[in-house]
């Protein structure tokens, strides 16, 4: 490990707290150090991450300088062996004692929450073969478009990347737009875009064909999703701004809506180990509120015989399945919709569906959804 690297990742892990992610610190960072290697920044970006990855068994360890070459070690060992890891010493340090209050916690996920995450990509539709050709180092995942990449180029130098030939999404997100299904020729509402990752597999899933309504409550977020929409070709959407109140940003009525809800992102805690020691109970409460409110603000968008689907990047009952059984309660006119799960490679029909990180080697995820009665 060079002095260097583990200098730098050193300033990243002062900077990073409760209110400044680790990956916002490590932006910030590596932005000033503007004569630092590509290849010496992604060792930066990787010891820092494995520091909270491992962060539970680095605690008797006095220096930061040791606490990395432990961190290290261990995800080498995990890396080599994951079986080598003790289970009953990943159910005790892998993630907070809370968390099992709030959630199922099952072997199989400590183990993936321990794993250095995959780079996904998604090609457009039908081209995954055709991409993997181009770019070489990737292999296919198990959903269609979806390809793990395993080389060392930088990606967004790429003509693939700036012909708008892919996107890089994690194969759960990508999960996401399948169940939704949607068709040629409707009409959609992003209602949490952000920066559109998910509209533009819409967009893709249905021909650049239609039309699809984008909203968030930051104007930059809806920038960022122009800018990404025009390297993709995308040009069958709109976006306004909207706070999740009960003030809409059109007043289309929709096929279909997507409700990609904020939530406290426990399903990305093995790409974002860092969140893993900064979310709290409170935050779950606080965020599980949100979601309903989005929800039922959200509803009256859906024309009759129209979907409104559900999506959390999370697992806790109040979030998931708590949330779900509230609004079918207190909206009895939307019925449980049977999600195509056959398009993610499942067989088992379902109006629910948690995916586990180790379901598909990537986020986990959890999705819900309804059909307005006509």
């Amino acid at each position: 490990m060079r002095s260097s690297v583990a200098a730098i990742a050193a300033e990243v892990i002062r900077n990073a707290g409760s209110k400044r992610p680790a990956d916002a610190a490590l932006r910030e960072v590596l932005k000033a150090k503007r004569d630092l290697f590509p290849t010496d920044a992604a060792e930066v970006s990787r010891l820092v991450f494995t520091h909270y990855r491992w962060h539970g068994w680095l605690r008797d360890e006095r220096t930061l300088e040791a606490k990395f070459r432990l961190a290290r070690k261990l995800q080498e060992q995990c890396r080599a062996d994951p079986a080598s890891i003790p289970i009953t010493e990943l159910r005790d340090k892998a993630v907070p004692a809370w968390v099992r209050q709030e959630m199922e916690i099952g072997d199989d996920w400590l183990r993936a929450l321990q794993n250095e995450p995959k780079l996904w990509l998604r090609a457009k539709s039908g081209q995954g073969s055709v991409l993997a050709e181009k770019l070489y180092q990737t292999k296919p995942g198990k959903i269609p478009g979806a390809l793990i990449y395993e080389g060392d180029r930088d990606l967004f130098k790429t003509t693939e990347f700036h012909a708008g030939e892919f996107e890089i999404q994690d194969v759960a997100s990508q999960a996401v737009g399948l169940l939704c299904d949607p068709k040629p020729g409707e009409t959609w509402w992003d209602a949490c875009a952000g920066e559109g990752g998910k509209l533009l597999h819409l967009s893709d899933l249905m021909q650049n064909k239609g039309l699809i309504w984008a909203s968030d409550r930051a104007e930059w977020r809806l920038q960022k999703l122009k800018r990404r929409a025009a390297r993709a070709k995308v040009f069958n959407y709109r976006s306004a701004l909207w706070d999740g109140g009960e003030k809409l940003p059109t007043k289309t009525k929709f096929d279909g809506v997507l409700l990609d809800a904020p939530c406290s992102g426990i399903g990305t805690w093995h790409r974002n180990p860092h969140a893993r020691w900064t979310t709290t109970p409170n935050d779950v409460v606080e965020l599980a509120e949100v979601q309903k409110r989005l929800l039922t603000n959200a509803a009256p968008s859906v024309k009759p015989g129209g979907k409104l689907i559900y999506a959390v990047c999370t697992l806790t009952q109040k979030e998931t399945a708590g949330i779900a059984e509230a609004f079918s309660v207190s909206h009895p006119d939307f019925k449980p919709l049977l999600l195509p799960v056959e398009k993610i490679g499942l067989h088992r029909p379902c109006a629910t569906l948690t995916i586990w990180s180790q379901d598909l080697d990537g986020n986990g995820m959890f999705v819900a959804g309804w059909r307005l009665k006509s």
